[in-house]
């Protein structure tokens, strides 16, 4: 029997009817093991696969934001601190932050600041020349463009030895004690009785007076 024969009573023997139900049976049996095995592996494969999502915390919102400066023409560089709300003079810019957060140390460092920094020109005049989001990280991300002067933030911190601007004002906007106090109204003084008058002399002249 040729090769060719022997394909064609096999595959005679698969299409006969009393073989057809078993061949069904089975193969619906593993196509239902292949999904049953392919439904149980696909969470765990996935949940495999998935990064872990980092655990979200609060930011920290600090009190004093550290800032850098530097003259252009000097090459002279001075770290400041900056109260939230404070502004203070470098140079000819004034430098004010909003906010300054920070992270956990457990997390990757962050540390921005919305700041405003003014100008003060030769005709003294105050003009705006940066309004944004300072990146400690990224410092040239958003610089300051002047021609001598250039600030940047290096960090926020929740303490600074600068005392803070508020006790400033109440150290100056306390009173003395030396003060001088009102002095109290001096108690009046009984009046003195007036002199009796002479006795007026008479008309005929006659002295009226008593003569002991």
């Amino acid at each position: 029997m040729s090769f060719f024969e022997q394909f064609q009573e096999k595959c005679a023997a698969v299409f006969r009817p009393e073989l057809r139900a078993t061949a069904l049976i089975r193969l619906s049996t593993g196509l239902f093991a292949a999904a049953s095995v392919l439904a149980a592996s696909t969470p765990t494969f996935a949940a495999a696969q998935a990064p872990a999502a980092p655990a979200v915390s609060d930011r920290i919102t600090n009190p004093v934001a550290e800032f850098a400066g530097i003259d252009k023409i000097t090459g002279r560089i001075i770290t400041f601190d900056v109260y939230i709300d404070e502004t203070v003079q470098f140079g000819a810019l004034q430098v004010t932050p909003r906010v300054c957060y920070s992270r956990p140390e457990t997390e990757q460092p962050k540390t921005d600041s919305f700041v405003e920094v003014d100008e003060i020109t030769l005709d003294r005049k105050i003009r705006r020349i940066f309004t944004g989001w300072m990146f400690a990280e990224s410092p040239g991300l958003n610089a300051v463009e002047h021609a001598v002067y250039d600030v940047w933030l290096k960090g926020c911190k929740q303490k600074s030895d600068v005392p803070p601007p508020t006790a400033a004002k109440a150290d100056t906007g306390k009173p003395k004690t030396n003060a001088a106090k009102p002095k109290a109204p001096a108690p009046e003084q009984p009046a003195e009785a007036a002199p009796e008058p002479d006795a007026a002399p008479s008309a005929d002249g006659a002295d009226t007076t008593d003569q002991n």
